[in-house]
């Protein structure tokens, strides 16, 4: 594995009324990533707030799109151009509501799963071919009550598990920039919620 940079991107809404939600779980990813990597955050081209920072010897950028999550294409895409990296050195944090609050899935590179951020970003780039790493909230909605269930807190009950799995999507996002993909999804594509 060389030494050569990667790019962790957390997906969420700015603005303090999407704090602590579902949709929202891959901002908090990030700032556990930035505060490892002493990335701190400042405003970067592409509407994005993003520190450079390190893994152990291994140099970090994490970012956090400004634009809302529907939209996040295009900041990625920009990062990209202007750090001159490739779709597989980028990692996508994002939420998933296909997975049981807490479970991590890594993948290199696949469908958007009907996630409109991790589409955005596919369109964008004109291919699905980038790791990202997803990070289950739950589907305990009515029919008809996607948005509403993913622009929600957690309960206290699902907040201690999902503050684990920050901590675990931290660690996986570490074997990821150190390690590889392929060792992460071993290690963490477990069920392993509690």
């Amino acid at each position: 594995m060389s030494k050569s940079k990667r790019l962790i991107v957390g997906l969420g809404n700015p603005g303090p009324e999407y704090e602590a939600t579902r949709h929202n779980i891959g901002f908090e990813a990030a700032d556990a990533v930035a505060e490892r990597a002493r990335a701190p955050f400042e405003r970067g081209r592409g509407n994005v707030l993003l520190g450079w920072g390190r893994i152990r010897s291994y140099p970090v950028g994490v970012a956090k799109p400004l634009t809302f999550m529907n939209r996040s294409g295009k900041a990625i895409s920009v990062l990209l151009g202007v750090w001159r990296m490739e779709p597989r050195q980028l990692l996508v944090i994002v939420d998933d509501i296909n997975l049981p609050p807490g479970r991590l899935r890594l993948r290199p590179s696949g469908s958007a799963g009907g996630h409109n951020g991790l589409q955005d970003i596919a369109d964008r780039l004109g291919h699905p071919n980038f790791p990202r790493l997803r990070i289950g909230v739950g589907n305990d909605f009515a029919r008809g009550g996607q948005a509403r269930h993913v622009l929600s807190p957690f309960s206290s009950e699902e907040r201690l598990v999902m503050d684990k799995a920050v901590i675990r999507a931290r660690d996986a996002v570490e074997t990821f920039v150190c390690e590889g993909i392929s060792v992460a999804m071993n290690r963490f594509n477990k069920d392993v919620t509690q």
